[in-house]
């Protein structure tokens, strides 16, 4: 018998078990997929919610700017017709009751036709968001009065609007033109207005 066949035969079997231990390490220290995958897909989401964010930002904001275009785009010939609007009702106040009384049918006709135009502007320009400011008896407010003089009247207390010499108008939350106003002086200290009592009492916003 040849001694060959008598030598081990077990080295074949050792060396494929080294390749075997290399390749599962070399498979332990390569990144697994399924975890680079969910990394990808978590990038992948935070870019999705960003996007639908800004989306969502820019629909307020566009409808914001569309709703602001519709009550305030007016504000200029809003103001305009406002002029026109002070120049028939001081025409009608020049008019006194004696006068009036005194008017033959034509003229009542006439002066009819102008108060019922007037009234019929200033329902135009309510219903496109545009109203009276009426500050007569109210405390001053610098925001929505201008005003013009004082007047001494302790029946009231200081700080009150007396007089209303031209009146003012809103549009929308804005102020279209400040009521021109005397106030008074000389009365007591005017009360704090609701708006003013609560952020006092709560001065942190809580």
């Amino acid at each position: 018998m040849n001694n060959s066949d008598n030598r081990p035969q077990n080295q074949p079997e050792a060396a494929t078990a080294d390749e075997a231990t290399m390749q599962s390490d070399a498979a332990a220290a390569a990144p697994k997929a399924s975890t680079s995958l969910d990394r990808e897909l978590a990038e992948y989401k935070d870019r999705l919610l960003r996007t639908l964010a800004d989306m969502e930002n820019m629909r307020k904001r566009t409808e914001r700017e569309v709703t602001d275009a519709r009550i305030y785009g007016i504000s200029a010939f809003a103001r305009d017709i406002l002029g026109v609007a002070d120049n028939m009702h001081r025409a009608m106040q020049a008019l006194d009751d004696e006068l009036r009384a005194k008017a033959d049918d034509q003229l009542k006709a006439l002066l009819d036709g102008v108060e019922l135009t007037e009234r019929e502007l200033m329902n135009v320009l309510e219903k496109h968001g545009v109203k009276r400011i009426e500050p007569l008896n109210q405390k001053f407010d610098p925001n929505r009065h201008q005003a013009m003089f004082e007047m001494e009247d302790a029946s009231v207390p200081s700080g009150t609007v007396v007089q209303v010499m031209q009146a003012g108008y809103l549009i929308g939350e804005r102020v279209l033109r400040p009521a021109l106003v005397a106030v008074s002086k000389g009365g007591a200290k005017a009360a704090p207005s609701a708006a003013a009592s609560s952020a006092n009492d709560n001065p942190g916003g809580q």
